[in-house]
């Protein structure tokens, strides 16, 4: 049995993760929805970037985390050859963090294309322009390749073929909180065979 209370208190760690990051929303200054995100190449050297969290989806055993990118990106390509990702998500500001190791698909349908027209034209077209993680001669180029796809596409960009949503799928959630002495609170979710979702304390 564990001790959880307080901000580890429920049976969702989805609502857990989301309660948190409402309340970092209120304190971070810049990007409370940031994610350092790691996957790894085909020699199995890891790899890992900043990208932004764009949604904590449902719960229980269906929940998932769910971000966007150009697909031929390195993230993207890497992704797609292991199916697999982990992340953390840290504020100093709380002494918090989230760790999600898990299973990824796609999500290319209509909630990417609400997404992507939700964003400034000058982002949209700036998908287009980008061949993410690939040599640049120079920011002239790029600036230049942006007002070719504005004259392009106008003022309404579809969502490019290469750019969409990936759902990270957790089979394992960590809760971390800071204590004193560096005597932390750390709660780990795994999900079993059954689905359920077991809790341990661990050791900080």
């Amino acid at each position: 049995m564990s001790d959880r209370s307080g901000i580890f208190e429920g049976d969702d760690p989805f609502a857990i993760a989301r309660a948190w990051l409402a309340e970092a929303e209120t304190v971070e200054p810049n990007d409370p929805n940031a994610i350092a995100l790691a996957t790894v190449d085909a020699e199995g050297l890891p790899d890992v970037r900043m990208v932004l969290l764009k949604e904590i989806e449902g719960g229980g055993a269906d929940g998932a985390f769910v971000f966007y990118t150009n697909y031929d990106s390195a993230k993207g390509q890497q992704i797609a050859a292991s199916g697999k990702a982990a992340f953390v998500m840290h504020w100093k500001s709380l002494r918090r963090q989230i760790r999600v190791r898990g299973t990824v698909s796609r999500e290319d349908g209509p909630q990417a294309d609400a997404y992507f027209a939700s964003r400034s034209l000058q982002s949209r077209l700036g998908a287009w322009a980008s061949a993410q993680s690939r040599p640049l001669a120079s920011r002239a180029a790029l600036v230049a390749e942006a007002t070719r796809q504005g004259l392009r596409h106008g003022t309404t960009p579809p969502r490019p073929p290469f750019w969409g949503g990936f759902r990270i799928s957790p089979v394992q959630i960590e809760f971390w909180s800071d204590g004193t002495f560096r005597l932390h609170d750390r709660f780990v979710w795994r999900k079993a065979a059954d689905l359920r979702w077991q809790v341990q304390r661990l050791s900080p």
